[in-house]
């Protein structure tokens, strides 16, 4: 039977509660169908532990339900960098920590066969060879120890602390430390120096911060390293969509993230060998990476990426068919709404402004997925003259739609069969 620990030595599971929480933070017990009602109540407990302060709960028809109530606009830091800091550990983790500190000090350095000698003669206590050489590389990888061979032998060492490398300048780089574990990726980093420092940020807060985008940082992390060393990943991808959606198994070569500057949300851009296109995924579907072997053709298919960017509107490559045209005519008085010839030109991302004729503004893009213009499209409602597109389906999408919002204000007859042709 399971029970509920503060600690976690998984992170999957409790990421998509805090993320069910924190984004949509209407759902009720009930609602948690995948996994027993026990597990719920142990992820919720555990959630409540991190996160008490900013907990809100609240009583409806579908009964008691949890949310997460975070303002950026307030906080000096994301309080789900606490969730990272949740890792759970044993007797042994704990006690080869500070034997490994002790040890190590004062630039020690010692084969792991040495370091069980000396924890034995030291403090009186055995391990196995091989647990203390399987903790001290998983130190060696998380950064807190080094190694290096010397006459064909694996010695560990200390890493020296930040202070002692850089004596001096650490307490005037703080500043800059505060600002990033806010606005840059990987803002856990510096919330754990800040921690190591005692360190408090009462200088910058962000009035629009996309917290919950810190739970996928460990899959960008695999995906940036991905890029740096141009290698192909096996990703298990999932939709947010419905909690019965089976994982996808995808094979990709990571190329490029996209953010959002809008809603925050990241996107992986890369290259698909095996349907042989570009395509998008987000990141907070992506369940777990692997990294493979690297890709002999990355520089290519980056090029080729630069190539087809200015055709995407958004994040999508669309379908295979090719690219869609779109031209809109729009009415603009000329003067008292100059505003909305700069909106097309700031917002139209590489669109086509041109003068018609006086009062008269027309915009033309071509773009892979002209599906992902419409929402914008939209927003000049009342002003648009004419829409025209090379694709037959957006065409019948636009009039349809403003079909529908006629016939809700009772308008059903206010446009003609013509439109759509």
């Amino acid at each position: 039977m399971s029970e509920f620990q503060e600690l976690i030595k998984s992170f999957q599971k409790s990421r998509n509660y805090v993320r069910d929480f924190l984004i949509y933070g209407f759902k009720s017990r009930d609602d948690f169908s995948t996994k027993s009602g026990r597990t719920y109540d142990n992820e919720r407990r555990r959630i409540e532990s991190w996160l008490s302060e900013y907990i809100r709960t609240e009583y409806g028809l579908q009964g008691k339900t949890v949310s997460l109530a975070l303002d950026s606009n307030l906080l000096g830091t994301n309080p789900l960098y606490r969730v990272w800091k949740s890792k759970s550990f044993t007797d042994n983790d704990i006690m080869l920590h500070f034997f490994f500190l002790d040890l190590l000090k004062h630039g020690a350095s010692y084969t792991a066969d040495e370091l069980t000698d000396r924890i034995m003669e030291e403090y009186g206590v055995l391990f196995e060879t091989q647990l203390v050489r399987k903790k001290a590389n998983e130190y060696v990888k998380e950064g807190i120890l080094a190694s290096g061979r010397k006459n064909r032998r694996l010695f560990y060492s200390m890493n020296p602390e930040p202070a002692y490398v850089i004596p001096g300048i650490l307490p005037k780089l703080l500043k800059a430390v505060c600002f990033c574990q806010l606005a840059a990726p990987f803002g856990f980093i510096g919330s754990t120096i800040m921690d190591s420092q005692s360190a408090v940020n009462d200088i910058f807060l962000v009035k629009h911060g996309y917290y919950g985008f810190t739970l996928e940082d460990d899959i960008l992390f695999i995906l940036m390293k991905a890029i740096h060393e141009q290698r192909m990943i096996q990703l298990h991808n999932r939709s947010n969509k419905t909690v019965h959606t089976q994982e996808e198994k995808i094979f990709i070569v990571p190329l490029q993230i996209f953010v959002s500057t809008r809603t925050g949300r990241r996107f992986l851009c890369g290259y698909q060998p095996d349907n042989r296109r570009f395509s998008t995924l987000r990141l907070d579907q992506i369940q777990k990476a692997a990294l493979l072997e690297p890709f002999t053709d990355y520089a290519h298919f980056k090029d080729r990426l630069k190539d087809n960017l200015p055709f995407c509107f958004g994040v999508s490559f669309g379908a295979s068919h090719g690219t869609d045209t779109i031209r809109l005519t729009l009415s603009v008085r000329e003067g008292p709404e100059d505003y909305i010839i700069r909106r097309l030109e700031r917002e139209g991302r590489g669109g086509t402004v041109t003068r018609v004729e006086p009062d008269i503004w027309s915009y033309e893009i071509t773009v892979f997925d002209g599906n992902e213009l419409m929402p914008w499209i939209k927003t000049f409602i009342g002003r648009i003259l004419s829409f025209e597109s090379s694709s037959l389906f957006l065409r019948r999408k636009f009039y349809h739609d403003l079909k529908e919002m006629a016939a809700m204000y009772g308008l059903s007859d206010i446009l003609s069969e013509e439109t759509e042709r």
